[in-house]
């Protein structure tokens, strides 16, 4: 738990929320993909099953949810889990009521001590699309290094956009924040 954030499971009654943040498609494409809407009976039904899902100790989907009032404001997941080299990817996604409030710099660092220093990894990864500002500038400012670019990788909106693939070893989280 942080200052401003907890991470948990999944509940069935967050479904409201995860649907309101899908309604903002500007958002949605900064992420992995703009799909079509999700109609509640879908949103109620995939938060319902997946409250249900055994939890993975490494391969997971997390709520980012206020301290506050344990409200969603956002999610955090890990995949491309590599257990015999020690490396995980992530993808963070925050609510646009939510942003630039410092949520999801907490959430990467939060995950990333349990990671690190619970579930012995030493290397984090992050893909960025090159046209999400906001996100370039987060993996940025929380120490990232940026290791290389997929060129022309991703169309949305009309036109192709790089990837930039940022990274952060176990030692260089523990320099900057242990």
């Amino acid at each position: 738990m942080g200052e401003r954030v907890r991470l948990r499971g999944r509940e069935p009654e967050d479904w409201e929320a995860f649907h309101a943040f899908e309604e903002d498609s500007d958002a949605i494409r900064n992420g992995w993909r703009l799909a079509p809407p999700t109609s509640v009976a879908r949103m109620k039904k995939e938060l319902a099953e997946s409250a249900e899902e055994e939890p993975d100790l490494d391969e997971f989907s997390l709520v980012i949810a206020s301290k506050h009032d344990n409200a969603p404001v956002g999610s955090l997941n890990t995949h491309q889990v590599d257990r015999v080299h020690g490396t995980f990817a992530y993808g963070i996604s925050v609510g646009t009521p939510h942003h630039r409030k410092g949520y999801a710099s907490e959430a990467v660092v939060l995950l990333l001590r349990y990671m690190f220093f619970e579930r012995r990894f030493q290397k984090a990864e992050a893909w960025v699309y090159g046209s999400n500002e906001a996100s370039l500038a987060l993996h940025r400012r929380l120490g990232f290094v940026e290791e290389g670019r997929r060129r022309r990788s991703h169309f949305a909106n009309g036109r192709y956009d790089d990837e930039v693939l940022f990274g952060m070893t176990v030692e260089e989280y523990t320099e900057r924040y242990a």
